[in-house]
């Protein structure tokens, strides 16, 4: 099945603010989609970091044609290309987080970074942890969550 992105891994921002892309992550990112990576913000309590491939097929309107793209998607796009920065794994594994970005999202040093299936989230360990503590999950979110998933129709 090879690497996925999936788990929480630890890492450290460097004096530069890169961080170290954990290396189970950094291969299943490399060998899947290549270095090149979309790094931004669609909330402000963490960092999404999207290879790019990902990222494009994700914020690509449905039609490529569209003249105009619907607002909605014009605002995801000026959400978080104002926010956000092209970025390349180095070959030391690491990669930019913005200082706007590190700032909003209360990154220090240490931090946590969770796999999402398909791209990486960078979190302030408190805060993730005050979060999960905030709302954790109960039976009835099972029960709707198992619902969603099981009418999710397979591609």
């Amino acid at each position: 099945m090879g690497n996925l992105l999936i788990g929480s891994q630890k890492a450290k921002l460097d004096k530069s603010g890169r961080i170290k892309i954990p290396e189970k992550f950094r291969d299943a990112i490399e060998e899947q989609y290549g270095k090149e990576l979309y790094v931004t913000s669609l909330e402000d309590d963490f960092i999404q970091v999207f290879p790019l491939p990902v990222w494009v097929e994700m914020s690509s309107p449905p039609q490529k044609t569209m003249a105009y793209p619907d607002p909605d998607f014009q605002e995801l796009w000026r959400q978080a290309h104002a926010k956000g920065i092209y970025g390349e794994i180095d070959a030391k594994g690491r990669v930019l987080i913005s200082p706007r970005l590190r700032e909003k999202a209360g990154l220090d040093k240490e931090v946590e970074v969770i796999g999402m299936h398909y791209y990486l989230e960078v979190w302030d360990k408190n805060r993730l942890t005050e979060k999960i503590e905030k709302k954790p999950l109960t039976y009835d979110d099972f029960k709707r969550i198992s619902k969603l998933m099981s009418d999710r129709k397979p591609e």
